[in-house]
């Protein structure tokens, strides 16, 4: 489970409280609906102050989960990985600030830069309820991913759930953007065929910079999984609060939030021989593990009980867990 922060999930439970259910579970649905379309938008789809916290109260435990997961794992990769600096583009009301800060105690400042003023504004009023000194002091900025204006300089630049909204044509500009002067970029989108699509399409950018990734991929080769024959995606478990099920009309205590990722960095980075990249099929003496290798894909990969420590090792692996192929 990866549940927010008792500081964040209170603050967030105070803000939620101002409106009437009714109207927050309306919103939520109406947002959904919108989100769920995945095209691009021409214009801001976070239109009122109610907006604006039904998106936070539903959007936001989600988001975190996932970017948390994402930076876990290129922290674990880059163990001298240390930023002081974060710039988040499209950041909505924060939530990937606030994973950062849970990853890296090191953060001194951080940066949220996003085009609604609402959720600046709700952004900024759960920050003063942070414990960490980087979130309580972030800067909220009102703009733009514009690759025509100077790039953001920052040694951790993030970007979630952003180039989906984005028009086609544009995007490798806003990644090559995003990337000039960071000296660690993550971007995250939704465990769809369609983000995986934009990520795949987005480590190709990065490629083409010399920009070594350091997650998911064990190699910087080319992907070995084509759009439209399969796709690469991840999960994260987080719980729901009784107010998140009730303004999600949902009865289940948890949800997964899916979600497809690529970060490179020009810290020096151990990066695993091979990525978990389906669940686990465990069978009475064998695993199966379909893995991603620098030599390509290994779908179900045996791991037999004859082998001990990596039999054991196996039938406690999660999907996404980094594998020692030796």
């Amino acid at each position: 489970m990866a549940p927010l922060p008792d500081d964040l999930r209170i603050a967030l439970d105070d803000e939620l409280a101002r409106f009437p259910e009714a109207r927050l579970t309306q919103a939520v649905d109406r947002l959904s609906k919108r989100y769920r379309q995945g095209d691009s938008a021409t214009s801001p789809i976070l239109a009122s102050e109610l907006d604006v916290a039904a998106y936070a109260g539903y959007r936001m435990p989600a988001t975190y989960a996932a970017v948390s997961a994402v930076l876990a794992e290129v922290a674990a990769a880059a163990p001298e990985l240390a930023p002081r600096t974060q710039v988040d583009v499209g950041g909505g009301t924060g939530a990937a600030v606030w994973a950062a800060a849970g990853v890296w105690p090191s953060l001194e400042k951080c940066t949220v830069v996003e085009q609604v003023a609402g959720a600046l504004t709700l952004g900024r009023k759960l920050a003063a309820h942070a414990e960490a000194p980087a979130i309580r002091s972030a800067i909220w900025q009102r703009g733009l991913a514009d690759p025509t204006g100077p790039g953001p300089q920052a040694d951790l630049v993030t970007m979630s759930y952003v180039l989906g909204e984005l028009p086609e044509p544009g995007r490798a500009d806003v990644v090559r953007w995003l990337a000039a002067q960071a000296g660690t970029v993550v971007l995250v989108e939704p465990g769809t065929p369609a983000g995986f699509a934009r990520i795949r399409a987005a480590r190709d950018v990065l490629r083409a910079l010399d920009r070594p990734i350091v997650a998911p991929c064990p190699h910087d080769g080319t992907c070995p999984i084509s759009p439209g024959e399969d796709w690469c995606h991840f999960a994260a478990r987080l719980p729901r609060s009784s107010l998140h099920r009730r303004i999600k009309s949902s009865t289940l205590g948890f949800e997964d939030e899916k979600f497809a990722y690529v970060a490179a960095t020009t810290t020096p980075a151990d990066r695993p021989p091979a990525r978990i990249i389906r669940h686990p099929r465990k069978h009475k003496g064998f695993v199966h593990l379909d893995l991603c290798t620098p030599d390509g894909l290994a779908p179900a990969t045996v791991v037999s009980k004859r082998q001990g420590a990596r039999y054991r090792a196996a039938r406690s692996a999660e999907w996404g867990d980094a594998w020692t192929t030796d």
